[in-house]
C-alpha cells in the first residue's frame, strides 16, 4: 500500500539509528521494528484509516501506540517524519538500501561509514571493488566477497518489486476503478496476474464507455506519483510505490483477446497464435478473427482457448512450460486452490521471534476457517530469533496443550518447532524433545556459505536420519537479497522421496521457497509438499495465497499437498 510500505521503511531506519545511538534502548528499537512489520503486512492503507477513523483508528492497529500513530499521521500529512529527519543528520546513511545486502546490519554499516565514508550501495560497491572492505577488522576477504555477491543480486533485481508488495497495490487500484461508476469491467493482467514472484510493472485492462473520464479518474488516484503517458486507450503512470502501471481501456469486442494476450508470457502467446493459424484463425490482442475477418471472441480469455480447441489454463501456468501441449490433449489437471488448504504447518509465536501469543495465532486462524495450525517456534541455535532451549521448549509445549484445550475443537494445534539443521546434519533438539512433537520441521539458518558437496551432504544426513518430516524453505533464499544455498537438488529430492520427507513451499513473499521451477523438478520425484505461511504475526496468516499461487505455477494438485488433508489423516501420515 502506498503509505504503509514507505512508513515501514522509515520505521526500520529509525530503529537502526536508535540502536546505534544507544544500545540500551532495545525496547524502543523493537517497537519500531514491530510496527514496521505490522504496516508491511496490512492490506488497508494507513492514510485511508486516518481519513476514516482519525488518530484513534491508527491506535487500534496492533503495536501502534499514540507516539507511533502521531508519526504515521505526520508522514501522511507532510511526507516526512521529523524524528527520522533529525536522526538522518547524525547518521546520513541509506540504511534501507544497505540492509538489503546479505550480512549488512546497522553496526557493520556504521563502521563502514565511519572508516570508509560509505553512505549508500554505490559507495559500498566502490569500496569493495577497490579491496578496502577486507582490510577492516571484523570483515575480511570472505565478507568482502559476500558483500559483492549481495550487491550483484540487488542490482539484478533492480526495477522489479516483490509480488507481495505490488499485488495489494494493484488490487487497491482495481477496487477504485471498479467502484468509480465509469467501468463495466476491470481485470489485472501481466506477470502479476500470473503471480510471478517479482513484477516489473502492473497491467490493468478496463472496459469503459467513457474512456476520457476513465483516464481522468485513473490518473487522479492517490497511488499515482506521475503521469508518463495519457491517452484514450492507454495511460501509463508511475506509482508512489516505485513501479509503473499501464491502464488500457478496451471495447467489449476486443476484451477477451486482450485479456488472453496480456496475461500470457510472450512464448505462451506465440504457441497459442501458431495453433490459431493452423486452425485458420488470426489471433491478436484485438480479437480472434475467422477467415471472413469476423471477431468471434466473446467475454473472457477462456473463450479464446475454447474456440482453439484448447483446455483452459489458469494464469499461473501460462509460461510456455508444456501447458499448451497439455491443453491441446485436454490433460490440464485441476490445480490446488486456496480453498483446498485446511491448515498451516509453519507458524511462530512470542516463544521465539513472533509478535503474537499462541492463543492469538490460534484464534485468528480459527476465524479464517483453518482446521489446524502447527506452532513452530525456533530452536536454540537461532539465537537472533530468540530460539528456545529445551527448558523453554517444555513450557512452550505445555502452553500449546493448554491452548488446544481452551479452543475446544474450534481449531487443532499441532506441536512442532522450526528446528535448526546443524553443520553436521544433526538437529538442534534432543531426541526426547523431537519425539514429543507431532512432526519435525527442519531448517537451515547457519553456515549458509558451505560448498555444494558439503551442503548437500548436510541435508541428506538430516533427511536420512529419519526424524525430520518437513524441510522448511529448502533453498534458504531471500528474493533479491540472498541467493539460494548451494545444493544438488536432484540428490536432495531423491533422498527425500526415499524417506518420505515433505518439501515446504514457504508463502512469505520474500521467500516463496521452493520456487515454481524447483517445484516442477521436485514433482518428478513424486514428493509431497506443505504450503505454509511462516507467520510471525496474525496478519501473516493471510499470506497463504502467495504460496498457493507458487504451487500452481509448479503445477501442483490438491493430492500433492499434505495440508490439504483433514486433521486426522494428516496426523496419521506423520505417525507413519
Amino acid at each position: 500500500m502506498m503509505h504503509n510500505r514507505k512508513i515501514a521503511e522509515i520505521f526500520n531506519e529509525i530503529a537502526d539509528m536508535i540502536e546505534l545511538e544507544d544500545e540500551k534502548r532495545i525496547f524502543e528499537v523493537r517497537a519500531y521494528q514491530k510496527a514496521a512489520m505490522t504496516l508491511e503486512s496490512m492490506q488497508e492503507d494507513v492514510g485511508d484509516i486516518l481519513e476514516k477513523k482519525g488518530i484513534g483508528g491508527l491506535m487500534a492497529i496492533p503495536g501502534i501506540g499514540k507516539g507511533l500513530a502521531d508519526k504515521i499521521k505526520e508522514y501522511v500529512e507532510t511526507g516526512n517524519i521529523s524524528k527520522h529527519e533529525e536522526l538522518k543528520k547524525k547518521f546520513p546513511i541509506d540504511f534501507a538500501g544497505l540492509t538489503r545486502i546479505q550480512g549488512m546490519g546497522p553496526k557493520r554499516i556504521f563502521k563502514l561509514y565511519k572508516t570508509l565514508g560509505v553512505r549508500n550501495v554505490t559507495d559500498l560497491k566502490k569500496a569493495a571493488e577497490a579491496g578496502k572492505v577486507k582490510g577492516l577488522g571484523g570483515f575480511g576477504k570472505k565478507s568482502e566477497e559476500v558483500i559483492q555477491k549481495g550487491i550483484r543480486m540487488l542490482e539484478s533485481g533492480k526495477g522489479r518489486m516483490l509480488l507481495g508488495n505490488a499485488l495489494p497495490e494493484a488490487e487497491s487500484i482495481i477496487a477504485k476503478l471498479s467502484s468509480s461508476g465509469l467501468a463495466d469491467r476491470v481485470e489485472l493482467a501481466g506477470s502479476a496476474r500470473r503471480m510471478k514472484e517479482t513484477v516489473g510493472d502492473l497491467d490493468i485492462l478496463v472496459i469503459s464507455e467513457t474512456p476520457g473520464k476513465m483516464m481522468d479518474f485513473a490518473t487522479g488516484l492517490p497511488e499515482v506519483k506521475e503521469i508518463l503517458l495519457k491517452g484514450l486507450t492507454k495511460t501509463t503512470v508511475m506509482l508512489k510505490i516505485g513501479i509503473t502501471c499501464d491502464i488500457r481501456v478496451l471495447d467489449k469486442a476486443s476484451f477477451a483477446a486482450a485479456l488472453q494476450y496480456f496475461i500470457g508470457n510472450k512464448d505462451h502467446n506465440v504457441k497459442v497464435r501458431q495453433i490459431a493459424i493452423k486452425k485458420g484463425y488470426k489471433l491478436s490482442e484485438y480479437g480472434l478473427f475467422n477467415k471472413k475477418g469476423k471477431n468471434i471472441a466473446r467475454d473472457g480469455d477462456g473463450d479464446i482457448y475454447e474456440k482453439l480447441g484448447l483446455q483452459y489454463m489458469e494464469p499461473e501456468m501460462r509460461e510456455n512450460r508444456g501447458e499448451v501441449e497439455l491443453a491441446a490433449e485436454q490433460k490440464i489437471p485441476r490445480l490446488v486452490q486456496k480453498e483446498d488448504i485446511l491448515g498451516d504447518l509453519h507458524v511462530h509465536s512470542i516463544y521465539s521471534d513472533g509478535d503474537n501469543t499462541i492463543a492469538e495465532m490460534a484464534e485468528k486462524a480459527a476465524g479464517m476457517g483453518r482446521e489446524y495450525i502447527g506452532i513452530t517456534d525456533h530452536s536454540r541455535s537461532e539465537y537472533v530469533a530468540k530460539g528456545m532451549d529445551e527448558k523453554k521448549f517444555k513450557k512452550y509445549s505445555r502452553e500449546i496443550d493448554a491452548v488446544n484445550e481452551a479452543m475446544d475443537g474450534r481449531i487443532r494445534l499441532l506441536k512442532s518447532a522450526e528446528t535448526d539443521i546443524l553443520k553436521d546434519g544433526s538437529l538442534d533438539f534432543s531426541r526426547k524433545a523431537l519425539d514429543s512433537m507431532d512432526y519435525v520441521l527442519g531448517a537451515i539458518h547457519s553456515n549458509l556459505g558451505m560448498d555444494k558437496a558439503a551442503m548437500t551432504k548436510r541435508l541428506i544426513t538430516c533427511i536420512e536420519g529419519g526424524v525430520v518430516d518437513i524441510m522448511a524453505h529448502p533453498t534458504g533464499r531471500l528474493i533479491n537479497q540472498r541467493p539460494p544455498i548451494n545444493l544438488d537438488l536432484d540428490k536432495i529430492f531423491d533422498a527425500a522421496n526415499k524417506q518420505g520427507v515433505v518439501m515446504e513451499i514457504d508463502s512469505y513473499p520474500n521467500r516463496l521457497d521452493l520456487n515454481d521451477e524447483n517445484i516442477l523438478k521436485a514433482r518428478e520425484y513424486k514428493l509431497k509438499f506443505s504450503i505454509d505461511t511462516d507467520s510471525h504475526r496474525t496478519e501473516h496468516l493471510g499470506l497463504m495465497r502467495y504460496g498457493v499461487s507458487t504451487a500452481k505455477r509448479g503445477w501442483l494438485q490438491k493430492d500433492d499437498v499434505i495440508n490439504a488433508l483433514p486433521y486426522e489423516k494428516l496426523l496419521g501420515m506423520f505417525k507413519k
